[in-house]
């Protein structure tokens, strides 16, 4: 299958084309099997791509209930007494699907997943973490570090966030045969999700992740959050191994602040410093990377287009 980069005059045109894309691949699969499993993201980039696919389901593009989604990732410690307000806060990345496109679809998904972070009391887990420092250690030569916690952690609270957070939400996936397509964006040092850069790709599939402080004092100077105290400070996510392991992944980015990280995905090796290098694996083991780019995002690539084809990488120039 291919490995190939598209480029779009703006994000609507972004959006636009990748929304044909996924819609293309569900009716595909769904003409061979009883359901197809999606992958999503959240964040402002697939926001275009959403109200397009939902437009083409409840125009009988194709069956939104033969459809079960998988999110990428979600907060822990967001405000709220209980788990049903964490989730239905506004800043939750359940609360963005259901306003960015489940809430817009006339017939819902057979089921949609979003990783259990609200479940999880994040003073708990702190206090937890500082009472069993032998439970689990750091993992990550950036900001943004991986808690990994041991198997055999003392800490009930420790080993239940490991077996019924994090490894039952990969279950959780396997479980339906894995996933036909997954739409993700890319932040601007290349990382995937909650998967900073220099975090190790090698077993961190599903991931516990302290967010770094320059991320939490962006989440209250953009106004997510009023102060740094009811920013979250932790979050659960897909690690690149795992987002890597769908048969097909489409990559959306647009604007300036990506087209570093794109250009170093497309003309390095796979990298930790770049989580999203991860998808020359994905390629190279059989399955279908697209990535799909407005002119800023590819502003690095044009001028270095000979040495992206040599890589095996078709270019595919839209903006004409």
């Amino acid at each position: 299958m291919p490995f190939k980069v598209i480029i779009t005059r703006d994000f609507e045109h972004m959006s636009a084309v990748g929304a044909d894309i996924v819609t293309g691949s569900i009716r595909q699969v769904l003409d061979r099997q009883d359901r197809f499993i999606l992958g999503l993201a959240t964040g402002n980039t697939p926001t275009g791509l959403y109200k397009h696919l939902a437009k083409a389901a409840n125009g009988g593009a194709f069956t939104s209930a033969r459809i079960t989604s998988f999110n990428l990732d979600e907060y822990i410690g967001l405000p709220g007494e209980n788990p049903q307000q964490r989730t239905l806060h506004p800043e939750s990345y359940s609360f963005f699907m259901i306003r960015e496109l489940f809430g817009l679809l006339r017939e819902n998904f057979r089921a949609t997943y979003v990783p259990w972070g609200a479940l999880i009391d994040q003073e708990r887990l702190e206090a937890e973490l500082a009472a069993y420092p032998g439970d689990w250690e750091k993992q990550g030569a950036d900001k943004g570090k991986a808690v990994i916690i041991h198997p055999d952690a003392a800490s009930d609270y420790l080993r239940w966030i490991r077996n019924e957070i994090l490894d039952a939400y990969e279950q959780k996936i396997a479980a339906t045969g894995g996933i036909d397509l997954h739409v993700i964006g890319v932040g601007g040092r290349g990382h995937v999700a909650f998967h900073e850069a220099g975090i190790p790709f090698a077993g961190n599939r599903m991931l516990l992740v302290q967010l770094d402080d320059n991320t939490i004092d962006n989440a209250v100077a953009d106004g997510h959050f009023p102060h740094r105290e009811e920013s979250p400070r932790f979050a659960v996510s897909m690690g690149a191994e795992l987002v890597y392991e769908a048969k097909s992944v489409l990559l959306l980015a647009n604007g300036k602040r990506k087209a570093e990280p794109v250009a170093a995905s497309l003309l390095g090796d796979v990298n930790e410093q770049v989580p999203i290098s991860y998808g020359k694996v994905l390629a190279d083991r059989g399955g279908e990377m697209i990535y799909v780019l407005d002119r800023e995002a590819a502003a690095n690539l044009l001028a270095q287009a000979d040495r992206i084809k040599s890589r095996n990488i078709e270019i595919d120039d839209l903006t004409g």
